[in-house]
């Protein structure tokens, strides 16, 4: 998974700026979660911290940018089907 923003090992280089770079790299890391499941922040973390050391940044992003849903406690996510 090499492209601009993604090293060979698959690892963010950065978190772009632009919104529209933002939703390009996000369309990739969501594509590792599974709809219909729900992941505690443990299991989000997990899978966050093999795109990005700051994986609670991307995870906030995931949420604020409608590519998951967290539950009122902040303890249980889910893919938002229409990304």
């Amino acid at each position: 998974m090499e492209n601009r923003f993604f090293g060979e090992d698959g690892m963010l280089k950065v978190i772009p700026k632009k919104n529209k770079f933002k939703m390009e790299i996000f369309h990739v890391i969501i594509a590792k979660f599974e709809e219909e499941v729900i992941y505690s922040e443990k299991e989000v973390n997990y899978i966050l911290k093999d795109f990005y050391h700051d994986y609670a940044l991307l995870r906030r992003y995931l949420v604020d940018y409608g590519f998951l849903s967290r539950d009122s406690y902040g303890t249980e996510y889910m893919k938002i089907s229409d990304q």
